[in-house]
């Protein structure tokens, strides 16, 4: 019975796993990974923001004929912003805003967002390596959204704390779209998986703030803006596929 059942369980398992050789088959198999990009905004959104980082992380699926199956989702965060002085209104002749104790006040500014997407893609094999390794496109669509972050640290300035901070944070969102173009490895014995090459994503956003209190005469656009950015991006992959079997001996 013992024997019986030995046996058993190796057919079942080699059965199995017969086609988890990333070196020389072409392997269907989970996708969890986490990447970092450099992006520059062009169009509307380089009239607010210059560089920015993004961090983020992908989930999915490779299937064995090496098409790809995903979500991510993306942060991003950077300190160059090109709104020119948005404190006008409330700063003095010497172009500075008191605190509650009327000293000077420190403002800093920070770009901030986030978008999420689902993908569609595919790995094309180059260069004799091994199946699962190749040429990695794949885009898809999603929502992006993006903000200026304004922070005071311990100083308590009245006129931009609170609610107060929506009437200069320009607050902005809308669907997206996106494309990226690179390389995907996934080494033979698993321990190394890895992608990069160049991102873009167009974003058709609207302002959500109904007044910009630097800009109170004026109304708010509400015409559609073209957020769009392009960078480079590089992501560590954590396949989920199964070992090879190991080596089972019985009498």
């Amino acid at each position: 019975m013992q024997f019986r059942l030995s046996l058993l369980l190796f057919f079942v398992s080699n059965l199995f796993f017969s086609q988890r050789d990333v070196s020389t088959e072409t392997i269907g198999t989970p996708w969890i990974g986490i990447h970092y990009g450099l992006n520059s905004p062009t169009n509307n959104l380089a009239d607010r923001f210059g560089l920015f980082n993004d961090l983020g992380f992908t989930a999915g699926y490779k299937t064995n004929r090496n098409w790809f199956f995903g979500a991510d989702a993306n942060f991003y965060f950077g300190n160059q912003l090109k709104t020119g002085s948005i404190f006008g209104n409330i700063s003095d002749a010497s172009g500075n805003v008191t605190d509650v104790n009327g000293d000077v006040g420190l403002i800093l500014l920070y770009s901030r967002g986030y978008n999420a997407n689902f993908s569609i893609g595919k790995v094309f094999p180059i260069f004799n390596s091994n199946p699962n390794s190749g040429i990695f496109v794949h885009g898809g669509a999603g929502y992006m959204q993006y903000h200026i972050r304004i922070e005071t640290n311990k100083q308590v300035i009245p006129q931009v704390e609170l609610d107060y901070r929506k009437g200069y944070d320009r607050l902005t969102g809308g669907i997206s779209t996106h494309q990226f173009i690179g390389y995907s490895f996934m080494s033979n014995n698993g321990n190394v998986n890895f992608y990069a090459g160049f991102y873009f994503l167009q974003g058709f956003t609207h302002n959500q703030r109904a007044i910009f209190y630097d800009q109170s005469n004026t109304p708010v656009p509400t015409g559609l803006r073209y957020d769009n950015m392009y960078g480079f991006r590089f992501g560590w992959l954590i396949p989920i596929y199964k070992s090879k079997p190991k080596d089972f001996y019985y009498n």
